[in-house]
């Protein structure tokens, strides 16, 4: 038995109360957790205990669940009803869910980001279920003149066993309503769950695969309006002017004029990134005459000087940063990048005397790797509704910081934000993309203008080429072996523009005695922004495509030498800022070893393995691949993952399959280049996805079995996939690969 205080959850849950129609309405706080104490909740913000979810149970039996987070493919709408569905004891036939819209005065923490949203809710969840649990059988005891602890329940079902009594909780939510919230609940013991860890549909299956309007782009309104932006053709450029009259005259256009996207002084959140704050709007009748004039304006454009802006991190504090002037080449940043690599960098970790290990090194070992800008390229393209009135606004589309956007189209609309209603839709892609919404800005602002309902629509080469990116990366590796071949020092050395790529306590510091970790950044105007895995997604390639190369000068097997340093890492550990649990991250190793039959695979498939901690998890992967006509035709990709107690099987499996699947396709193709500010792709004709055909063949997946609460899944499987590819190439071709795309490389051996 599992009790938990809800002492704490009290202030989450509102005060029971009938609704109309009879039944149960109790709100819990998705962010307090079970395991904070009183002291710490006390000192929390006020809002964070502000609801954030509802649990409804009707008087016809059906709960209905509103899930506030937006959903991007993640699950989340599904697996988290299940949470609380399993707490509740309701037979899972019988839950609707429904998507709930933006509203700050009832949520927390609306987002997609981080893998993060079953960890942080998982404690909630189950207690929102297990208090409307404990308050139904308490309604019953009342009732029925019984202990509470001779009440039972069962698949929506209160039970009295010795009196052979029952009653449907739709019977009793209008009674149970009545009944405070507990002090403590008694949660399911893991071995109890019913719900939890079988699979469940995607509960907008339906919908998506028949074409229901689910998305924003799907949005439509009665006179609603259409509208496109034309922004610079480069960055470092900025507006100078415009022939508004050049296309006024035709067909089906309303207007043309300039919006600014944020005020001077305006004060940048974590994600008001804007790479243009000047823009063309042409609002008209439908999307194609909008774009014929898009295509016809006579737009000039100028380069702007080097200015400042102020900006309020997520953490931290207020920052000022430069943007520089000029119009960047990808041919300057790799200049500028060895550069920066070959000067003073930061010291961010050293362990033991680094320096004198290498210089009584028997080998030495030093690799450079390297990695581009890449495109975020979401299926759905950027879009967004707005209605302005000069005193409210109402908009919809999909975003991946709702609430934060919130707050910047009410400062710049000067709306109040209990004035603003945004409706969530689902995203069609996000991985970063929709958390830097300026487009719902320009729609709220085209709409203030015109004065009518309009819906944003972005082309593809509008979003390719006005940023966010991914970072172009660089990092140096170089490892000291002695003459056994044992590995005594490692030596890291990583940058980017504009942010440094490196996580300083992980793997394989804690796992070395001399360890030296240097950070450097170099500048740009470039906008960059959250891109699947952050950072992970390039230091897990060249993290683990450099231990391949370790191991194999050592002549140790992949995965032993890997085994080998964690379990130095998991007795004796290097340092105290380890920010991994060792003997989890080789019990993925362990996993995939077996699972993978490592060592006994065909002549014919060439293998690699990799493994990486990140957002909480650990993930291993084993590529098999053939060489086929001077290209790696993908075999299988086998698959483990630590990610504690799993929700929901299938969906589980399926978001490690997309992460592999994402992780190959921009491994071997991914690359968005500049010249003279100007991005070389602007759509898929230019900018190579992964195609079908090249997807592996089988993927198999595998889950570490253990009681650990849920962690991150929707990133994990995506860093590590980009070097066990690397890996596996090198195996087939005797050619190791250093720099993304991998494409680049491969034709020097055609």
């Amino acid at each position: 038995m599992t009790l938990v205080k809800t002492t704490i959850g009290r202030r989450s849950f509102m005060k029971s109360s009938a609704l109309a129609g009879g039944g149960l309405l109790l709100g819990f706080n998705w962010l307090a957790s079970c395991s904070m104490t009183p002291e710490e909740v006390n000192n929390l913000p006020k809002e964070w205990f502000e609801f954030n979810g509802y649990l409804k149970i009707a008087d016809n039996g059906q709960v209905t669940i509103m899930s506030p987070n937006p959903e991007g493919g993640q699950n989340v709408k599904t697996a988290m009803p299940m949470i609380v569905a399993e707490e509740l004891d309701i037979d899972w036939k019988d839950v609707i869910v429904e998507q709930a819209p933006l509203n700050t005065d009832l949520y927390n923490r609306q987002f997609i980001g981080g893998s993060q949203a079953i960890r942080t809710s998982w404690e909630g969840l189950r207690m929102a279920g297990a208090s409307a649990r404990h308050m139904l059988k308490a309604a019953a005891a009342e009732a029925w003149q019984a202990p509470i602890e001779e009440i039972t329940t069962e698949s929506g079902q209160v039970l009295h066993k010795s009196s052979n009594k029952s009653v449907s909780y739709g019977e009793l939510a209008s009674a149970a309503a009545q009944v405070l919230v507990p002090e403590e609940v008694e949660l399911k013991e893991i071995d109890n769950f019913k719900i939890i860890g079988t699979s469940k549909k995607n509960v907008d299956g339906l919908k998506i695969v028949t074409g229901k309007p689910l998305f924003g782009i799907d949005t439509h309104v009665e006179g609603m309006l259409t509208a496109m932006i034309v922004h610079p053709p480069a960055f470092g450029m900025k507006f100078k002017s415009v022939d508004e009259a050049s296309v006024k005259s035709m067909p089906g256009i309303r207007d043309v004029f300039t919006i600014k996207v944020l005020d001077d002084d305006y004060v940048r959140q974590h994600f008001d990134t804007c790479t243009f704050l000047e823009v063309v709007a042409i609002v008209g009748n439908s999307t194609w005459e909008v774009m014929n004039a898009k295509n016809a304006i006579a737009v000039e454009w100028e380069p702007f000087e080097t200015y400042t802006e102020e900006r309020q991190p997520y953490r931290g504090p207020r920052q000022t940063l430069t943007i520089p002037s000029g119009l960047e080449s990808s041919s300057d940043h790799k200049v500028k990048m060895a550069g920066m690599a070959s000067g003073k960098a930061e010291i961010v970790r050293k362990d033991g005397n680094p320096e004198a290990a290498f210089q009584n090194a028997v080998k030495v070992i030093e690799r450079t790797y390297t990695a581009p800008f890449l495109a975020h390229n979401c299926m759905e393209p950027m879009n967004f509704f707005a209605d302005v009135k000069s005193d409210s606004a109402k908009l919809s589309g999909p975003l991946q910081k709702a609430e934060l956007t919130e707050q910047a189209i009410s400062a710049r609309l000067g709306i109040p934000i209990e004035q603003i209603d945004i409706e969530l839709t689902r995203l069609g892609g996000g991985y970063g993309r929709r958390s830097y919404a300026h487009w719902a800005l320009e729609a709220a602002l085209i709409s203030k203008k015109v004065n009518a309902p309009v819906k944003l629509v972005y082309s593809r080469e509008d979003d390719m080429t006005g940023g966010i990116y991914r970072p172009a990366y660089q990092v140096t590796y170089k490892a000291a072996l002695d003459s056994n071949n044992n590995l005594t020092a490692i030596h890291v050395n990583a940058g980017g523009i504009p942010e440094s790529p490196l996580y300083a306590d992980r793997f394989p510091a804690g796992a070395v005695d001399n360890y030296l970790a240097e950070s450097w950044t170099s500048n740009t105007n470039i906008t960059i922004g959250s891109f699947r895995a952050p950072r992970s997604n390039f230091m897990a390639s060249a993290e683990q495509s450099f231990l391949d190369e370790v191991a194999d000068s050592a002549g140790k097997d992949a995965i032993d030498f890997r085994l080998e340093l964690l379990a130095r890492a998991a007795k004796n550990p290097v340092g105290e800022k380890n920010d991994y649990d060792a003997e989890r991250y080789a019990g993925v190793l362990n996993l995939v070893k077996e699972k993978s039959n490592w060592g006994n695979s065909d002549s014919s498939t060439k293998r690699g393995v990799a493994a990486y901690f990140c957002h909480n998890s650990y993930a291993a992967q084993v590529v098999d691949i053939t060489w086929e006509n001077e290209k790696p035709i993908i075999q299988k990709v086998t698959c483990a993952i630590d990610c504690g107690i799993v929700v929901n099987p299938n969906a589980a499996s399926n978001l490690c399959e997309g992460g592999i699947v994402d992780g190959i396709g921009n491994a071997l193709y991914g690359e968005l280049t500049f010249k003279d500010g100007v991005p070389q792709k602007s759509n898929f004709n230019g900018y190579r996805m992964i195609r079908m055909s090249e997807s592996p063949k089988e993927i198999d997946v595998h889950f570490v079995k253990n009681d650990i609460d849920p962690t991150g899944l929707g990133e994990p499987t995506f860093p590590p996939i980009f070097a066990a590819l690397a890996n596996a190439m090198y195996n087939a071709t005797g050619k190791r690969f250093y720099n993304q795309p991998f494409i680049s490389e491969m034709e020097e051996l055609m």
